[in-house]
């Protein structure tokens, strides 16, 4: 069965693009930012995407679906983004997914935010996210992946997901868990029948495998003996199989070809953008490399008109797509089998 999925905080549709690998249709999806918008619209053309906040649409405009989605923002619960949680008007946003939740009904949600989310406030906040979703009457199964153990992406993305199922408030975790083991005689509940993907088996990719000269600007490139920077990251980098950052004070080095986690704050000022040594070149990452190590499809589109700056805050604010996409499917999986018998 193909199963209607509505995307909120879609970004530009990196989750979207996940669950439509995993035979989903994606009804509708709702972003803010124009740039973002601009970003989704060229590459999921099949998809109704609502430009508009959040808090403007509700179940008398929006098309029924099977499974609701939200990367709903994270800033406000990481200490990059200050950590003001709840306090933060993003942070609020997440009563918007509640809220969708039980209007549309769906038989099952996903959400992905940030590991902080965990500990954010003594933990009270993750505890008020429980509390609220099993109010409404769905289950509560959150989890952590580093996408670098799960997939063959090399980056060392580490994310908390949190799955649930409608009318089984009662399968409840209060901490991320590594088994989906709940003490519970009710093991017939889709909640109990979903699977936390396993780590892969697989060897990770050669960062080189994602580099796309094509998008290369002379900016990019560090060889200025001129520019102290320049200076400090030329006599830092020197290896081709390590991936680099400047820290503002310092170079970084990142073993094991495994690439740092991209950031949205990579296209303020360029500090966490990562830089490698490439055929004798050392250079930062491309906003499109930053897309390709995120996962997305290679004929994935950059619009035009768009700057660099709002491309590398793109990457850095979406998903690592085969990592949703093992999770979605582990969701798909379950309500297969609960249609069938």
């Amino acid at each position: 069965m193909i199963y209607r999925v509505g995307s909120l905080f879609a970004g530009v549709g990196g989750v979207c693009q996940a669950f439509k690998n995993s035979n989903c249709n994606i009804v509708w999806a709702n972003e803010i930012d124009r740039s973002a918008c601009k970003t989704y619209r060229l590459n999921h053309k099949n998809t109704n995407l609502i430009e508009d906040d959040v808090r403007n649409i509700n179940n008398k405009n929006l098309d029924d679906i099977d499974i609701l989605t939200a990367g709903f923002p994270c800033q406000p619960f990481s200490q990059a983004g200050h950590g003001k949680g709840f306090e933060d008007e993003r942070g609020k946003l997440f009563f918007e997914v509640s809220r969708l939740l039980k209007e549309l009904k769906p038989k099952a949600y996903f959400l992905e935010n940030v590991r902080t989310l965990t500990s954010h406030n003594n933990g009270k906040t993750f505890q008020t996210i429980k509390e609220e979703l099993k109010y409404i009457g769905y289950s509560f199964i959150p989890f952590v992946l580093n996408a670098s153990k799960y997939t063959n992406i090399p980056q060392g993305r580490e994310r908390i997901y949190i799955v649930g199922f409608r009318d089984e408030s009662d399968y409840c975790f209060n901490k991320p868990i590594k088994e989906n083991i709940l003490e519970t005689s009710r093991n017939n509940l889709l909640s109990a029948k979903f699977q936390i993907p396993k780590p892969t088996n697989k060897t990770l990719k050669n960062i080189k495998s994602f580099l796309d000269d094509n998008h290369i600007m002379p900016s990019d490139i560090y060889n200025n003996q001129n520019n102290e920077i320049h200076r400090k990251i030329m006599d830092s980098v020197i290896d081709e199989n390590t991936v680099y950052q400047y820290r503002r004070y310092y170079v970084r080095s990142n073993k094991s070809n495994v690439c740092p986690t991209l950031t949205a704050n990579m296209g303020a000022g360029g500090h966490n953008i990562p830089i490698i040594l490439n055929n004798g070149i050392i250079r930062r990452l491309n906003p499109k490399e930053c897309f390709n190590l995120q996962g997305f499809p290679q004929d994935f589109m950059l619009p035009e008109g768009i700057s660099r700056a709002q491309l590398y805050r793109q990457a850095g604010n979406s998903v690592v797509v085969p990592m949703v996409e093992k999770i979605a499917k582990e969701i798909v999986a379950v309500l297969d089998a609960a249609d069938r018998s």
